[in-house]
């Protein structure tokens, strides 16, 4: 996956003696947008976007991870571990075996992955939520995750870079779950003190108290082309509200022509954008840092008289 986003596509070819009971069922991958068949190899040779309507698939954590440059990933915190604080059973079923169940099927410890990387040679600090594991709920350790990434980016005086898609606050942990949201943001407003910006890409689906928390005070909103974003779910509100909804609530392009994000970003335009962004603060703060040093070099004949 380290070359996820720099992928070529190649043809391919069926050797005449392969034997047919031989071919796996997961050649093929069907699109949940346009109902077609797509050939799973380029599928991911396309960075899982549906080469015939243009429907950006889930990808998981570690294939986001792939936006970075090759072998410059280096993961941090992955000691911290979910437990279960409220002994929380619902339909039979204890939230420490959802865990266990969730670890096993996915192989991460809980939903997010963060560390430090490079893009372009761009030093930064990066936190992936992923949706796999029950559904990027946020909980007590991805809530830390969040926070200590933009700590670390602020100690480090480096962006940061969260890829956020998620269901909301993770129910079983309680009240645990719910102050996560306000945890991150104010360990974002440390970055901002250090003068490093935070840049938050929203993919699909990204909802409930992720959405109304730290993505939606980045300095730097991106979101992926048709990703669904909103606190409530479209069909929770017409419920509520008894009518319907204009056509494409909810879409980043919805959200893009009201203000509420920065930008819409084909992946495949992805890593190039990001790049840019960097490169900008990189050249802003050069820029800041010897306007300063000019500053001061001028007051220091006077400071001295």
């Amino acid at each position: 996956m380290k070359e996820f986003f720099r992928l070529s596509r190649k043809g391919f070819t069926a050797p005449d003696d392969q034997d047919s009971s031989q071919i796996p069922d997961d050649l093929w991958v069907k699109c949940s947008e346009c109902r077609e068949l797509i050939y799973k190899k380029q599928l991911n040779d396309n960075l899982k976007v549906c080469p015939k309507c243009g429907h950006h698939m889930r990808m998981s954590a570690h294939e986001w991870l792939g936006l970075l440059d090759v072998g410059s990933f280096r993961e941090m915190d992955s000691n911290l571990l979910p437990t279960d604080p409220l002994g929380f059973v619902a339909a039979d079923e204890s939230y420490a075996a959802k865990l266990a169940k969730a670890q096993q099927r996915t192989g991460m410890a809980d939903a997010v992955i963060s560390g430090i990387g490079t893009i372009n040679g761009i030093k930064l600090c990066i936190a992936v939520g992923d949706f796999s594991f029950m559904g990027a709920s946020m909980g007590s350790v991805y809530g830390e995750k969040m926070a200590r990434a933009a700590e670390r980016a602020a100690e480090l005086g480096v962006p940061l870079l969260t890829i956020n898609t998620s269901g909301g606050a993770r129910q079983q942990e309680g009240v645990i779950g719910l102050m996560q949201m306000a945890k991150v943001t104010m360990a974002l407003t440390r970055l901002a003190e250090a003068g490093q910006p935070h840049i938050a890409l929203l993919v699909d689906p990204c909802y409930g108290g992720v959405t109304a928390s730290y993505p939606s005070v980045a300095d730097i909103i991106i979101a992926e082309p048709g990703a669904n974003i909103g606190f409530a779910g479209k069909r929770l509100i017409e419920q509520i509200m008894r009518q319907k909804l204009p056509a494409g609530f909810q879409t980043a392009e919805f959200m893009l022509e009201h203000g509420m994000i920065d930008m819409v970003v084909p992946r495949s335009e992805m890593r190039d954008t990001l790049a840019r962004l960097l490169r900008l603060y990189q050249q802003r703060q050069a820029s800041a840092t010897k306007t300063d040093l000019a500053t001061r070099r001028a007051t220091l004949p006077q400071a001295i008289m």
